[in-house]
């Protein structure tokens, strides 16, 4: 029964990642580009989860944890971008 819902929810995650992978390279503006790369990290890490159970192999939810905390950080920092122009407030200025 495992195998049938990690089959079902590695194809449901498949089919949503590439329906965020057409938002990223098609979206009209570039919030909606922010967050296609934010769902697309989230399904990668999705996808790598229910890889992981699947397999009974625990020294990859190291991994997960780290695209999830990667997509946090890129988002974090492209909606600061779109917001200000920039990305940090650096004190050497050009």
């Amino acid at each position: 029964m495992l195998i049938i819902a990690g089959t079902i929810a590695g194809a449901l995650l498949g089919f949503a990642w590439l329906c965020c992978l057409w938002r990223l390279v098609r979206g009209p503006s570039a919030l909606d580009r922010v967050l296609a790369a934010d769902t697309l990290a989230m399904n990668s890490a999705g996808l790598v989860l229910v890889f992981t159970v699947a397999s009974n192999r625990s020294e990859l939810f190291e991994l997960v944890f780290l695209l999830a905390l990667l997509g946090l950080l890129s988002t974090l920092s492209l909606a600061r971008f779109v917001e200000k122009g920039r990305l940090s407030d650096s004190p050497f200025k050009e």
